[in-house]
């Protein structure tokens, strides 16, 4: 077995959040359908980011799921290591710096000619967040770009739902868990919604069926698109064999897991004000895992995910605080 040099290595979207907020005449402008949540082509988003800048003030903050939650648990301690295709730009190099502020090893080789993915975020004046995203790079990460030694030597490997879809990083997120497999390592999987589009759902299951994941992460809505259920207790009563933990989280009502044929729930923390909620799921995955590595026991890793979540929903932004002392996405 290779020596631990990590406690969690994760692979998922390196993605920078671009946003802005824009009156819904801009929108409309830009043609763009408030409330929307669409993916976008390196042409089209150019144009759109051209337009935000034209137009206003904009904030750059590093995202994806994978890596906000990766940010959370090394907030928490966890030496941590992350796996993502940039493109050789200006927003690949404000990924990698922060990254490694974070302490998180990031080597994986920038894309030449390739942008660095983007989800751009225009917030409007009653709080509504249109969300139009821009893979690019992020879907090019290939097996032969894995750092190896990396993912051997990890106590756990965690993988984002987000990045299963394409072909080239399905193929490389296969490759980490071979590796992970053949070491002995836990391997976590969070859910998103994605798992909806076509071709997804059916390769993901069978990957959960086939014993490929030993904590499987979704909220409620996720985990019935995943078992193509229509009620939350049918989804845990099919998913649940399959998995040695399955985690929901369950919003106000806190978070439950399925281990070893026993249901453990908790509640979630009261916090005096809720700012923004967007971070919430990732850093749940965060306190729970970080948890888990250093050995804590199912119900004390779903404390820790609680109170990840609280903390984070207490401000904007979807990571903990960063170095400097400032939040990510104060601006927003």
């Amino acid at each position: 077995m290779a020596r631990e040099s990590y406690d969690i290595v994760a692979l998922g979207d390196a993605i920078v959040d671009v946003l802005a907020k824009r009156s819904d005449r801009f929108l409309d402008e830009c043609g763009v359908v408030k409330g929307t949540m669409r993916l976008l082509g390196d042409a089209e988003a150019d144009t759109l980011v051209a337009a935000m800048h034209a137009s206003g003030p904009v904030d750059e903050v590093p995202g994806g799921s994978a890596a906000n939650t990766l940010a959370g648990a090394a907030a928490l301690g966890a030496r941590c290591a992350f796996i993502g295709q940039t493109g050789a730009d200006r927003l690949g190099d404000l990924f990698a710096a922060h990254m490694h502020a974070l302490d998180i090893d990031f080597a994986t080789p920038p894309l030449a000619n390739v942008p660095t993915g983007r989800c751009l975020i225009l917030v409007s004046p009653d709080g509504e967040r249109t969300m139009q995203t821009n893979p690019a790079a992020s879907h090019r990460l290939t097996a032969e770009t894995l750092d190896e030694d990396a993912v051997r030597a990890a106590r756990m490997l965690f993988l984002e739902g987000y990045l299963w879809g394409p072909d080239k990083p399905r193929a490389a997120m296969r490759r980490a868990i071979e590796l992970a497999h053949a070491e002995g390592r836990a391997i976590a999987f969070t859910l998103s919604d994605s798992i909806a589009l076509p071709g997804r759902r059916d390769s993901l299951a069978a990957l959960v069926a086939d014993g490929g994941v030993d904590v499987l992460f979704a909220n409620e809505y996720e985990a019935c698109l995943m078992a193509a259920t229509a009620t939350v207790e049918e989804a845990i009563a099919r998913l649940s064999p399959q998995v040695p933990t399955l985690v929901l989280t369950r919003g106000a009502q806190g978070a439950m897991a399925i281990h070893a044929g026993e249901r453990i729930e908790i509640p979630a923390l009261q916090v005096e004000k809720v700012v923004d909620t967007t971070g919430a799921g990732d850093q749940f995955a965060a306190g729970f895992i970080a948890a888990q590595v250093r050995g804590l026991d199912v119900e004390a890793s779903l404390r820790s995910g609680a109170a990840a979540a609280a903390d984070i929903i207490t401000r904007i932004g979807a990571r903990p605080v960063a170095p400097g002392g400032a939040a990510d996405g104060d601006n927003d």
